[in-house]
């Protein structure tokens, strides 16, 4: 019998680094999100408020068809950055946001720290910050057709269905408010989620804390304020945080009479506490070449 030694053969090949290394990583991140239970539902419903503000810029240019259904609906349904604030900072849409983080990014480094799967990203090989930018993108996706999509859409059908561009010419901030907005909602969603997921190796309590930590804040903020009526006690909930920087972004008028700036700088700290958080919790064999 002939015995046969093969041996290792070796890859003369050349390496050729991606331009996008993080996007394999946010691409299957997408993919497995929709394959999630009920996500598909949770996702379409997230849209809900802006089919209905949209329905209602469409109403007010035709205000004199719709007066059998609205008394005084011109004051009602009047397109103002007052009309953006109230989509923008609406209980409901931040709400939804925060179930898309829940079901989409609980487990996007809690899955990885569960199964040791990142010495394989990092095998790659995959630098640790491309790793982090690829999840993070997971979240950016969905989170900016919650915000910037909508918002744009809501000045554009302005437009056309005013047919000129007084109202750009009346608010020509407005634009960049959107912008602002949708980013400030988008980079704190998406860092206050890869931070809790990165400290559990458990989907399931990473998606208690998404969702406990959120509502705990507000409740304390409830609980502080119905007793001792200090509007600083509003620094403490994450919700109001954002519907504060919402106003002054808008120019709107705040809920409570806290200097936008605090509300910002505690935006600021979760987003700064979560980077800092990361950076160390994510640790692999990186290939250095």
């Amino acid at each position: 019998m002939t015995v046969r030694e093969k041996g290792y053969q070796h890859w003369e090949g050349e390496l050729k680094p991606l331009r996008f290394p993080w996007w394999p990583v946010t691409r299957l991140g997408i993919k497995l999100a929709f394959k999630r239970k009920y996500f598909k539902f949770i996702y379409a419903g997230a849209f809900v408020p802006a089919f209905v503000f949209l329905a209602g810029i469409y109403i007010a240019e035709r205000i004199e068809d719709f007066q059998f259904m609205i008394r005084g609906g011109q004051k009602i349904l009047e397109v103002n950055p007052k009309y953006f604030n109230a989509f923008f900072s609406s209980d409901f849409l931040l709400f939804m946001m925060l179930m898309i983080m829940l079901v989409s990014g609980a487990g996007l480094i809690a899955d990885d720290l569960k199964y040791n799967s990142l010495q394989l990203y990092f095998a790659r090989p995959l630098a640790k910050k491309d790793y982090l930018v690829g999840k993070a993108a997971v979240l950016v996706f969905f989170l900016l057709s919650l915000t910037i999509l909508p918002g744009f859409l809501f000045i554009f059908f302005q437009l056309v269905f005013e047919g000129s561009f007084r109202f750009l010419a009346a608010y020509p901030w407005l634009p960049a408010a959107v912008v602002g907005v949708s980013l400030l909602a988008t980079a704190f969603f998406c860092l206050y989620t890869l931070l809790l997921s990165s400290l559990s190796k458990n989907r399931r309590y990473v998606s208690i804390l998404i969702f406990g930590v959120y509502f705990f804040s507000d409740i304390l903020f409830g609980f502080f304020y119905a007793n001792f009526h200090k509007p600083g006690f509003a620094l403490i909930s994450l919700k109001e945080n954002l519907q504060q920087i919402g106003a002054f972004l808008f120019q709107q008028k705040p809920a409570y009479p806290v200097p936008w700036f605090y509300s910002f700088l505690v935006i600021v700290a979760v987003c700064l506490a979560a980077i800092f958080v990361l950076r160390r919790k994510v640790r692999g064999v990186e290939i250095v070449r």
